[in-house]
């Protein structure tokens, strides 16, 4: 394979997981209210606060949509809005104990779902794919 064959490959395995993660392996796990749970569960790890804001460029939608998503997250019990003790005016999104239920619930799910993807590879393969895959995400997500 030539390298325009190789970025074709890689275009298309995305297209690929996208289109499985809407219509089958992931599809009950893709809930916009998941998405911002996601989120705020990355900014808690990374010690950061989560706002509307940081909800939006995470998921690449502007304010107001943000600002619903995190409303059906609310909404379903996953995340509660607290006031900034800094800064009165400021709102943070935080996990609720449902919430953190959810996340743990859905990294099993997800992993599960690798894991029969990938249950006839070697450990090898998949300590050599998570170093590739988690080192592609990196630079293709800052971009």
């Amino acid at each position: 394979m030539d390298v325009d064959s190789h970025l074709a490959a890689v275009e298309q395995a995305l297209i690929a997981v996208r289109r499985s993660q809407s219509r089958r392996a992931l599809a009950e796990l893709a809930v916009p209210a998941f998405d911002v749970l996601d989120v705020v569960e990355t900014a808690e790890r990374a010690g950061a606060q989560a706002t509307v804001s940081s909800v939006a460029l995470a998921l690449h939608v502007d304010q107001p949509r943000a600002s619903k998503l995190v409303t059906s997250a609310v909404d379903a019990g996953l995340v509660a809005r607290v006031a900034d003790k800094a800064d009165g005016r400021r709102v943070l999104l935080v996990r609720t104990p449902r919430g953190r239920a959810t996340s743990a619930e859905l990294h099993r799910a997800r992993q599960s779902a690798c894991a029969v993807a990938m249950a006839d590879w070697t450990e090898e393969e998949r300590v050599e794919f998570a170093r590739l895959l988690t080192r592609f995400v990196a630079v293709f997500g800052a971009r």
